[in-house]
């Protein structure tokens, strides 16, 4: 494919140029760099990356081509894509197609030959921030211009630009055990997939669903998925979560569903210097003592208001923070228990649905099962005792 000229700007005004990679144009978004060195196709099409411009860590980009098979949504997501080496083949028996085809198909403005190791330390260092990257213009100035012009990720509400328009439903795999009611805030499709496989009916709905839209499912629990944007925006979600944190139902929060417990239960949410993207991040489960190798994608956290080891009274119960990130402390997962210590919501702010993987966290999946069937089981009983 012929490679025309390109420049990516920062809004600080330090300036790449490189070569185009993937369609020719211009577009702009906040520069954020993934550690993966697998993955990129599921990367492309996260819609948690909605507005975000990624630039890919790994030097040597697209050798296993993409297919049909791995996309997490529809369609890709990323605002632009940035790598150092692209790959002049695809070499994996389950190609259809080259990766930067799939970027001009698809209209994703990237740029490449550039030093991305620089520019990773430049964002560690100084923080995400815009940027711009044209295929059509070769004068920074102008393109600054536009970055510096382009609004910010603090205070963007973006659940409503990548949530499905209608419910639909993903079968239980083999006999159907529970019934999950999944808000789709940015869902990835394997979240859903995992459920299945455990014998779990799954109703992905709208962001904008209400809360007798839920219970019109039948659910034995809800799910609030991850999710691109500000969480302090996403007020209509955390009115929903505090609806179902009121009426007792099972809740399980990933990413995005994370942060969204967080402010339910009446607690903060603030931007991480450059966030955490990527697939080898270490966290503790403080439940276990066990540490998981995970995958993660947010640049955003919960502010935890004391000490990490110190529970805080809610209005729905007891809550304290189940999962941490070994490298900076960041939250990185929260459990609200009841008076009697019963588990009643849990959530996790990385991905441990992850496709490339890792799979150490697959477990919370059977957690979840676990506190369904938990509570079903319960209110069986005191039936029976009625």
């Amino acid at each position: 494919m012929t490679r025309v000229p390109a420049i990516l700007v920062l809004e600080d005004g330090r300036t790449f140029r490189g070569e185009s990679y993937g369609a020719l144009g211009e577009t702009v978004g906040e520069a954020v760099f993934s550690t993966g060195m697998t993955g990129y196709q599921e990367t492309l099409t996260d819609p948690s990356y909605r507005r975000q411009v990624v630039v890919m860590t790994a030097p040597h980009v697209g050798n296993t081509g993409v297919n049909p098979e791995d996309p997490e949504s529809g369609r890709i997501w990323v605002a632009g894509y940035v790598v150092r080496d692209p790959a002049r083949v695809a070499s994996s028996w389950r190609a259809t197609r080259t990766l930067e085809d799939e970027l001009v198909e698809q209209g994703i403005v990237g740029i490449s030959g550039i030093d991305t190791r620089a520019l990773t330390r430049h964002l560690r260092e100084r923080g995400a921030m815009r940027v711009g990257i044209s295929t059509v213009s070769e004068d920074a100035d102008a393109l600054l211009a536009t970055v510096q012009a382009a609004p910010q990720m603090s205070g963007a509400d973006l659940a409503g630009e990548v949530t499905t328009a209608e419910p639909y439903v993903v079968p239980a795999v083999g006999d159907k055990r529970l019934t999950v009611a999944a808000v789709d805030l940015g869902i990835k499709a394997m979240t859903p997939h995992r459920m299945a496989e455990r014998g779990i009916e799954v109703h992905v709905l709208p962001a904008d669903t209400t809360l007798e839209q839920v219970r019109a499912t039948g659910a034995d629990g809800v799910f609030f998925s991850n999710g691109p944007g500000d969480p302090a925006a996403a007020t209509e979600a955390v009115a929903l979560l505090r609806d179902v944190l009121a009426d007792g139902t099972p809740f399980f929060g990933i990413c995005f569903g994370n942060q969204m417990l967080g402010r339910a239960l009446g607690l903060d949410t603030f931007k991480l210097k450059y966030g955490h993207r990527g697939i080898n991040q270490p966290v503790m489960d403080r439940t276990t003592g066990k540490v998981e190798v995970t995958a993660h994608n947010h640049g955003f956290a919960v502010a935890w208001p004391t000490d990490l080891e110190t529970a805080v009274e809610t209005p729905y119960g007891e809550a304290s923070v189940s999962h941490v990130c070994l490298n900076d402390d960041v939250v990185e997962g929260l459990e609200v228990r009841d008076a009697e210590g019963g588990l009643r919501a849990f959530s996790v702010q990385y991905h441990p649905e992850a496709a490339a993987g890792p799979h150490d966290a697959e477990y919370l999946f059977d957690r979840f099962a676990e506190l369904m069937l938990a509570r079903a089981g319960s209110e069986t009983t005191e039936g029976t005792a009625l």
